[in-house]
């Protein structure tokens, strides 16, 4: 089977079952890329890494950068791009008429009171995904020094009223100053 096929199917069902945004659908893209050997686990942190500092979604960036990746042309990126990005297209362009329709509907209201716990749990399940070596040091000193910035962050952003570019901008300088 052509690599294009495969990156079409597994697009295709990251952006068919890729419910609760990027961060949401990046253990389904994990396992679809790193998985079937497309790529490193370590490329994927840094792909992760990449996407998030560019603007747009996260799905959609990291679609572009593995497809370019794993085909090595342009083609690949878009064809990523593409098809990651078709599919949910065309079901909230349905979802949001049905929805405007029956919107007052118990159904309706508990389909989403389902949805919300999940969505929650796939991002916290992306947020587990990136605890590894990749990101967190081999080393148990590394770990510890990554740890605290993590927690720090968490504190800063959670507690205090200060953006979170600048807490991005100072993490990034005192990994450079301790790492």
């Amino acid at each position: 089977m052509s690599i294009y096929i495969k990156l079409i199917w597994s697009y295709l069902k990251i952006g068919l079952f890729g419910f609760g945004g990027g961060y949401a659908m990046l253990s389904l893209i994990q396992r679809e890329v790193v998985d079937s050997g497309w790529i490193s686990s370590t490329m994927f942190t840094d792909i992760v890494a990449i996407s998030q500092m560019t603007p747009g979604p996260i799905g959609i960036n990291s679609a572009t950068y593995i497809g370019y990746v794993v085909t090595g042309s342009v083609w690949g990126s878009l064809l990523a791009t593409f098809t990651v990005v078709m599919p949910p297209f065309i079901l909230v362009l349905y979802a949001s008429h049905f929805i405007r329709k029956h919107k007052e509907s118990a159904i309706i209201k508990g389909v989403f009171m389902g949805l919300r716990p999940v969505v929650v749990g796939l991002i916290a399940s992306a947020a587990l995904l990136l605890m590894n070596n990749d990101n967190f040091g081999s080393t148990h000193i590394d770990c510890i020094k990554s740890i605290a910035i993590c927690v720090a962050s968490f504190c800063i952003v959670y507690f205090t009223k200060i953006h979170p570019i600048f807490v991005i901008i100072a993490a990034g300088i005192i990994g450079a100053l301790i790492y």
